[in-house]
């Protein structure tokens, strides 16, 4: 495993309060989603069975897996807005309101996982099948007339769309007043363009061969650390009517620990445990993707022994033995890719947390902030 499992935390931990605070957040999510689901449940069931049947698979998919990454960092810069006369806005929602709002994420997420495994060609997403194999499979069972595997794509694909303009649709009936709303409408609409913009830049990347760390750090910029953490926590702060200066700050430190939070996902996609992370140990390599930590390997490989990097090209793209998987494995770690990737997260959540002791916000979010994101940038799965 990664040497993330010997380290500590570069941030204090607030303790068994904020855990609770983040269980909460997760609950109310999830109530939110299967409320939503279900007020959409008539109007689906109108255009048909076959609907009902591809809708359950999204709800399924949203309802039954997921950290509730994005809703808690949009909770917690919601939280860390000061609540002193004039320092918040008028209108700010209670909570309930505000994680209700921030459920929407996970459809977007959802959106943006369902897609993304269409265009890796994945089995599995958090140990099941993903959405278009599971629409294959239906296909396949049915014995129904032509291509499977395209059926599956072609379901999926507007399955995905669907996640996206429930997205949308659960944003615009919040429990918030208009004013609220319009001070979320901007962030949401840069969040949407930059996801996408982020999978466009992604494709091209691998399209291309791109083995620069530039091109894999500007799709994790704007693919990942957005709409994960450095967006969400704007929008939360917006939502409470932060000023300016606070959404800053929560900006720059969101994309630090974004970024953290994606070569941590860089890490696990080479190193990680199947049983652990729900996807085949290794998948990273078997998809050839442009990850930072494979630009980093590829270059010193190549400051080393150009031999050693053609050696370590000839290792992805293509399905791998226990054998290969291992060399490939041994060459990250030899070169010193593994202790750089390691080395940058927690540089990166130090960097943030400087960032936000430094601000004027609520210490109380700060602080879970400081232990959520520990464990995130430190997680095994």
């Amino acid at each position: 495993m990664s040497a993330s499992s010997d380290r500590s935390s570069s941030v204090d931990s607030p303790g068994a309060d904020s855990t609770q605070l983040l269980a909460d957040v997760v609950d109310g999510t999830e109530a939110a989603l299967r409320r939503y689901f279900d007020s959409r449940a008539d109007e689906v069931a109108l255009i048909g069975e076959e609907y009902r049947a591809a809708v359950d698979v999204l709800s399924r998919f949203v309802l039954l897996g997921g950290k509730r990454v994005r809703p808690l960092f949009a909770y917690l810069g919601w939280l860390a807005v000061p609540t002193g006369e004039g320092r918040s806005a008028p209108d700010r929602p209670d909570s309930d309101a505000a994680i209700a709002t921030f459920a929407a994420l996970e459809l977007v997420q959802a959106c943006a996982l369902i897609h993304d495994d269409i265009i890796d060609r994945s089995d599995t997403r958090r140990g099941r099948p993903t959405a278009h194999r599971q629409f294959e499979a239906t296909h396949r069972g049915a014995d129904w007339s032509g291509d499977a595997a395209h059926y599956g794509v072609s379901a999926a694909v507007i399955v995905g769309d669907l996640a996206l303009a429930w997205a949308d649709d659960m944003i615009a009936d919040a429990p918030i007043t208009p004013e609220s709303l319009r001070r979320v409408r901007s962030i949401w609409s840069i969040m949407r363009t930059e996801v996408l913009g982020g999978q466009l830049l992604d494709i091209v990347t691998e399209a291309s061969g791109n083995e620069s760390i530039d091109a894999a750090y500007r799709v994790m910029r704007h693919k990942t650390a957005g709409y994960t953490v450095s967006r969400p926590l704007t929008l939360g702060a917006a939502l409470a009517g932060a000023d300016e200066e606070l959404q800053q700050t929560l900006l720059a430190a969101g994309t630090d620990l974004g970024l953290a939070f994606q070569l941590r996902d860089d890490v696990l996609g080479v190193f990680g445990d199947a049983a652990r992370t729900g996807k085949p140990s290794g998948d990273d390599l078997v998809a050839a993707k442009r990850t930072a930590l494979l630009a980093v390997a590829l270059r010193r490989a190549h400051d080393r022994d150009p031999a050693l990097a053609d050696r370590l090209r000839a290792l992805i793209g293509h399905p791998l033995t226990e054998a290969e998987l291992d060399e490939a494995r041994a060459i990250f770690v030899d070169v010193g890719a593994l202790e750089e990737i390691e080395t940058t997260i927690d540089e990166l959540t130090t960097r943030a947390f400087d960032r936000l002791r430094g601000a004027d916000a609520e210490p109380t979010a700060v602080g879970a902030l400081a232990s959520f994101t520990a464990r995130l940038a430190h997680r095994e799965s």
